[in-house]
């Protein structure tokens, strides 16, 4: 690991600027390796030269820095030497990137995609934060002289999105994707499937989204029992998909949908009914919390439905992976007293002794590892892989799927210490439903914990890993359920800054990680985010609650959007 070098610049005038001064270093993640010297470039109209060997979506991401630029400043970029030379290195792994800033220019060198699209961002939060809006700006537009060499410590560096509690449009999930290119993320999970809302359309099952997409009104607040009786819902097309899977792509991100399974399928249920142990009738939930019903594994016809829905996924998604969820299938905390329907249902007693599973409290996660299993093999089939939740371990996992450790971090020990991949997101430092205040009275609605900004950032995905298993930690990623959160500048102060903190875990060593210097610099960050238009909070500042923040149209959702 390269020994992290940062040195005060000194501002310089540059002939083509007047009076320049370049930005202090404070970008996010930080870098693996950076010298800042005396000297500055002038970027204003500096020429473009872009060379001819990269592939057409790195020379769309220079494109797009290129656009940026331009507009921020005023002044056309033309094409020439003596300015920014992109240049390819298939000497350098995809995700790594170079940038040399001289007297001759910038040089930008990366072998890949991810590459150019890392080097763009860190040259973005290099310049003053107008560079992110969309529209001209007074500003030095000058680069400080300063050579840097960056590469992420892991390779799945994830943020996840429930969309299924409250529907978020195509123009917010791009919003979303915007601020996870902009701090170097390249997963999103995206839960498409639950007991509130199916989210997906699959043509081969119309009602997926004519009946499971809604739902006869949401409970109000934390008031259980009510119902605002405010119909609720919406779906994403195929091609809805496509365009958020084609969004991504472009910016190094691959989106991971997730189809949660065999638990949290009552919206499927209520369109599907002969899918459940009981046959229903099933409603899609107006509340929170877990359900009892589950699909039936004793039933043949389930395994076809699934079959055919991952068809068509895996037509709309090109992932390596696909997440099956797995999570809280059994125990559903929002029906005590009910039994599991597993427990009682004659076709799952039939699976159970056909299996030679022997009846007791662990027989149903035995059988909820067939069903892994089986849809495992499944999507081995159709070329894919299965993430799930660390339920998934209960019983006998089968080989080659990779586990997503929520509960504590437990799960990931296990799985990896067991050779299997796992991916850390537990609930105590990744999941940004929590507070970020003790001042609940004061901060917008939350699902209950504690989770601030400077806890996000403490976190090591290695701690308790045994030696010689941390091969098996692949990545970290948060998640943000919403439940209880409803409009976009809710679940932009959510993300925000603790999605900044996030990118640091995933992507610096850890010795080369530091608060007070990432702090220091988010104070740039939050003109980054100002020009962008986002939403974000400022609870490690003692400045609680979510009223400075103005509610957004749609039409100004739209303007704030990046092309």
């Amino acid at each position: 690991m390269k020994h992290l070098c940062v040195l005060v610049a000194t501002a310089v005038i540059a002939a083509a600027c007047a009076k320049p001064e370049p930005q202090e270093f404070h970008v996010i993640p930080m870098p693996e390796s950076v010298t800042v010297t005396d000297g500055a470039f002038c970027v204003k109209g500096a020429p473009v030269s872009i060379d001819q060997n990269l592939d057409q979506l790195s020379q769309k991401a220079v494109g797009r820095f290129v656009a940026a630029l331009e507009t921020a400043t005023g002044k056309k970029c033309r094409e020439g030497k003596g300015g920014f030379s992109f240049m390819l290195n298939p000497n350098m792994g995809a995700e790594e990137y170079a940038i040399n800033i001289g007297k001759d220019g910038a040089v930008v060198e990366a072998a890949a995609l991810n590459g150019f699209v890392y080097a763009c961002e860190t040259l973005k939060q290099m310049l003053p934060a107008a560079i992110y809006g969309n529209k001209k700006a007074s500003a030095d537009w000058v680069l400080p002289y300063a050579s840097i060499f960056d590469s992420p410590r892991f390779a799945y560096r994830g943020m996840h999105l429930d969309p299924c509690r409250h529907f978020w449009s195509i123009e917010e999930t791009k919003r979303y994707l915007d601020v996870m290119t902009a701090y170097k993320l390249n997963r999103f999970h995206w839960h498409l499937t639950e007991d509130q809302g199916w989210r997906m359309e699959i043509k081969a099952y119309p009602r997926l989204t004519e009946v499971g997409a809604w739902r006869n009104g949401t409970m109000i607040k934390k008031e259980w029992g009510s119902n605002d009786g405010i119909r609720y819902g919406g779906f994403y097309t195929q091609e809805q998909m496509k365009e958020i899977v084609e969004y991504a792509a472009e910016r190094g991100i691959t989106v991971i949908p997730e189809v949660d399974l065999p638990g949290h399928m009552v919206a499927a249920l209520a369109a599907y009914p002969q899918l459940g142990c009981t046959g229903g009738p099933y409603e899609v939930w107006t509340r929170w919390g877990v359900a009892k019903d589950i699909l039936c594994a004793g039933n043949d016809e389930v395994f076809t439905f699934l079959e055919n829905v991952f068809k068509e996924v895996v037509e709309i998604f090109p992932s390596e992976y696909i997440h099956i969820g797995g999570d809280e299938c059994f125990g559903g905390d929002a029906e005590p007293g009910r039994p599991d329907p597993w427990d009682v249902c004659p076709k799952c007693a039939a699976r159970m002794k056909q299996l030679g599973i022997k009846k007791g409290p662990e027989a149903k996660h035995y059988l909820q590892n067939y069903v892994t299993a089986r849809v495992q093999e499944m999507l081995g089939k159709m070329g894919r892989k299965v993430i799930g939740w660390d339920e998934i371990l209960q019983g006998n996992l089968a080989p080659g799927a990779t586990v997503m450790s929520w509960r504590g971090t437990q799960g990931g020990i296990e799985a990896a210490a067991k050779g299997f991949d796992a991916i850390m997101t537990p609930t105590s430092y990744m999941y940004f439903d929590y507070y970020q205040s003790r001042d609940r009275d004061n901060e917008p609605l939350g699902i209950g914990g504690y989770l601030p900004l400077e806890q996000v950032y403490s976190y090591e995905p290695l701690d308790g890993i045994a030696p010689g298993s941390e091969s098996h930690i692949t990545g970290v990623q948060a998640n943000l359920w919403t439940e209880y959160i409803a409009t976009p500048e809710h679940l932009e102060y959510m993300l925000l800054p603790r999605m900044c903190a996030l990118s640091e875990v995933q992507w610096c060593a850890a010795d080369a990680k530091d608060y007070q210097r990432f702090t220091n610099s988010l104070e740039h960050t939050f003109q980054i985010l100002d020009a962008m238009g986002m939403a974000y909070s400022l609870d490690h500042k003692g400045l609680i609650g979510l009223d400075r923040v103005p509610p957004r149209s749609p039409e100004e959702l739209k303007a704030n959007q990046k092309p």
